[in-house]
């Protein structure tokens, strides 16, 4: 009975404390500080470096501070305890102090200890009397890591903590002081920083390897000698570099369920060593490149291991020990190692090159070391059809799309950017000398995007199998399109090239989309010529493509909404309702959720009934404008395809804004008070337009000789200085924006290079410095087009 009284005790104290915790009851200020030898031994009497308690000269509601006898008892028996055990004893010691620590085993989880911080360990005591037992130590090294105090676990404990990692230690530390918390990791972490770096086995002979590499019968005596170079059938116990024990590395994709970065790297080698029986590798190689994309200090440690495992093998002209090599390719064309395993590497491949000349390990060396020279840390690990690719040391076939059905078939490699994938479909396609320029996109039915001109191929590539997998149906099919991006000169473009069929299939894009602001007679007479050029005359055996792949589906809705939103007419004679007298309000009771049910249930009835009657209208009204278009296809008998081609697209130049790109505008306001919402704004070669939608003329524009300044203000602001006014525009297109002002820009300041009339004041220089707020690089960067 007494013990179960007891455990009542403790848990109502604990109890109180999280209470007094939650609400608001002032934790007391403490504060903890070193001090050294010569400020130590003229206070007091107390020795260098021991802890002192300070108190604030003023607390945080502006009363004063507490005196030594109004702190707690357990405070002060704190210094009292520690100022008996003087440096005198031990010269060594920094820091001393009650702290509690986990314990595994029993109810008690935290007990209280004596720690002692020295030079070369922590060490913890039963008490602080002298000549007590010291019940353990964690030997400091520059390999231990100190895991800083954090809310979140005051919170669930009512302790600060901080968690020192040793080699064979792990010391997760309470107290109940922010401040002497804080002390302790500082200190501690000041003892870890002041060791020697600690360098492994494998770091010591890589390093006689590099100063010994002319002379190969060292070399090949250091290999002979260290068994720890060469491959190995045993697991492996400790990583071959030196990582810090219970790294914070991995805390950052702890959601992935990774380990340590030390435990990691044990067991990636037992990842690499399944390769050898495995039936299917590219799983195991995709899982060994994926953790190190997330862990990035494991990239060196794999190029180690995979060196080691290719190195003295027994029988290397197997399948079974070919798999290093193909994951050492793999490796390759995806992260470059640091500068010393790097030169550690290509010593390699040298070294087995000349052992085993004209053999599969040749080849895999050859083209590894021509991957070394051109691979950049990639975005995204490979994907299967590319891992496939890399372990036959083979490119890659993509399939490029261009406007309309055609598409192209490249071969690229793991290192191919857009930029080059461009110039190799204008070489394909007859467009070096176009005065225009080409962009690609990634693209699927619903969304589009124009691709940054140093973005790896792969890369996108990969982003797709992935979004393929999460969303198999066809609409999130994604592909690349090769496509104009800057039309700086329509008017030269000849009506026989595929320049101009990109031209027209671009330009029925907008208009089904809406972004081309016509009249109904207009746009029905662009989706007769629309067909009249894909189908050719009218035929009643003809397949006719549906209406939104003709005309904008927007302006058949907006119709619809608007009659069904209009008041029904009321028969002739029958007076309009003067207002119904409010219905009575039922007393709460048993019957107001049966109410409430059939009340629900008639809306939802209501609703299902108001949304096949808007289903209803949409087909009738998509079938009276298909009607038109028919009629409309049957007077162009006759028309060849060119012709219509023609004539669609000088129904589209009526625009004054044809030719420039639009971005949807959440809201606009101006310097000068202007505000609106819904806007466009038009991008185009010589200035930028803000148009309301569905209207052809523009509210205002701007030429770029007016412009001074552009750029990325916040997360989703766009702005714009012109003159003495500033432009704000709210949305999510900034990258599109940008990318696109700068292409334009570029290609102007080109022409003025070159002496071209381009119609650009001379404040037109100052359009090219960008905002201060302006991201990094790759948010500004140039699109997939040479310029």
């Amino acid at each position: 009975m007494p013990l179960q009284g007891f455990c009542w005790f403790l848990c109502c104290r604990q109890g109180f404390n999280l209470l007094g915790r939650d609400y608001g009851e002032k934790e007391e200020e403490e504060s903890f500080e070193l001090r050294n030898k010569d400020d130590l031994t003229s206070t007091n009497g107390r020795g260098p470096h021991e802890v002192i308690h300070a108190q604030p000269a003023r607390t945080s509601n502006g009363t004063n501070g507490h005196s030594v006898s109004e702190l707690p008892e357990e405070m002060k028996s704190l210094i009292i305890e520690k100022s008996k055990m003087g440096l005198d004893e031990d010269p060594e010691l920094l820091v001393k102090g009650w702290l509690f620590r986990e314990v595994h085993g029993g109810w008690i989880k935290q007990r209280r200890y004596w720690f002692v911080l020295s030079q070369d360990s922590l060490d913890y005591y039963s008490s602080a009397e002298k000549g007590a037992r010291r019940l353990g130590t964690l030997v400091l090294t520059n390999l231990c890591s100190v895991i800083w105090p954090d809310k979140k676990t005051y919170k669930e404990t009512g302790y600060w903590s901080i968690t020192v990692y040793g080699r064979k230690h792990c010391y997760r530390l309470y107290t109940k002081h922010f401040n002497e918390a804080v002390h302790w990791a500082c200190a501690v972490q000041k003892v870890i920083d002041t060791k020697a770096p600690v360098e492994t086995p494998t770091q010591l002979l890589i390093r006689d390897i590099e100063e010994n590499k002319f002379n190969p019968e060292v070399v090949e005596n250091i290999y002979q000698h260290n068994p720890i170079l060469k491959y190995t059938q045993s697991p492996l116990y400790a990583p071959l570099l030196p990582f810090s024990f219970g790294s914070l590395e991995h805390t950052y994709h702890s959601g992935k369920g990774y380990a340590s970065v030390r435990e990691e790297a044990v067991k990636l080698f037992n990842c690499l060593q399944q390769l050898e029986s495995a039936r299917e590798p590219v799983p195991i190689i995709q899982g060994v490149l994926q953790t190190c994309l997330d862990l990035r200090p494991l990239r060196d440690e794999v190029y180690c291991q995979l060196v080691k495992q290719t190195s003295g093998t027994p029988a290397p002209q197997t399948l079974a020990h070919l798999r290093y090599w193909q994951l050492l390719t793999c490796m390759s064309c995806t992260f470059l190692p640091g500068p010393a395993v790097l030169k550690y590497l290509r010593f390699h491949l040298k070294r087995i090159q000349s052992q085993s000349p004209e053999s599969e390990m040749d080849n895999y060396a050859s083209f590894i070391v021509e991957a070394l020279e051109k691979t950049r840390c990639r975005e995204r690990v490979p994907s299967w059809e590319e891992i496939q690719v890399l372990m036959g040391r083979q490119e890659m076939p993509c399939a490029v799309h261009y406007p309309g059905p055609g598409s192209c078939q490249l071969y690229i490699s793991s290192h191919t950017t857009a930029s080059e994938v461009v110039r190799r479909m204008q070489e394909k396609l007859g467009l070096q000398e176009s005065s225009n320029t080409f962009s690609l996109f990634e693209q699927n039915s619903l969304w589009e995007r124009p691709i940054a001109g140093s973005t790896i191929i792969a890369d996108i590539l990969t982003r797709f199998e992935n979004l393929s997998a999460k969303e198999p149906d066809q609409e999130s099919q994604w592909k690349l399109c090769f496509k104009l991006y800057c039309l700086l000169d329509a008017d030269s473009i000849s009506e026989d090239s595929i320049e101009y069929f990109f031209l027209f299939e671009q330009c029925h894009e907008m208009v089904v989309r809406g972004q081309l602001p016509a009249c109904e007679e207009d746009l029905q007479a662009l989706a007769a010529l629309r067909l009249q050029s894909v189908i050719g005359d009218f035929s009643t055996l003809s397949p006719c493509p549906p209406l939104d792949e003709l005309f904008p589906g927007d302006m058949v809705e907006a119709r619809v909404l608007m009659s069904l939103s209009a008041p029904p007419a009321l028969p002739p004679g029958q007076p309009p309702a003067q207002g119904c007298p409010q219905a009575q309000r039922f007393p709460g009771g048993l019957l107001a959720g049966a109410l409430w049910s059939h009340t629900a249930t008639t809306a939802h009835k209501q609703r299902v009934e108001q949304d096949l009657r808007l289903r209803s209208r949409l087909k009738e009204e998509a079938a009276a404008v298909m009607s038109s278009v028919v009629e409309r296809w049957k007077g162009l008998a006759g028309y060849s395809r060119g012709d219509s081609m023609a004539a669609y697209l000088n129904i589209a130049r009526q625009w004054s804004g044809f030719g420039c790109t639009l971005y949807e505008v959440d809201f606009y306001i101006s310097s000068t008070g202007s505000f609106s919402q819904k806007l466009w704004l038009g991008v185009a070669a010589t200035s930028v337009s803000l148009y309301k939608q569905g209207e052809a003329e523009a509210l205002e524009s701007f030429p770029y000789g007016q412009i001074c300044s552009y750029g990325v203000s916040d997360s989703n602001t766009f702005k714009i200085t012109a003159g003495d006014r500033d432009l704000l525009f709210e949305t999510t297109k900034l990258t599109e924006i940008m990318q696109l002002m700068n292409a334009y820009f570029s290609v102007l300041r080109r022409r003025r290079g070159k002496g071209d009339d381009v119609g650009i004041t001379e404040g037109t220089e100052v359009a090219f410095r960008h905002l201060t707020a302006t991201p990094a690089p790759t948010l500004v960067e140039l699109p997939s087009h040479p310029v």
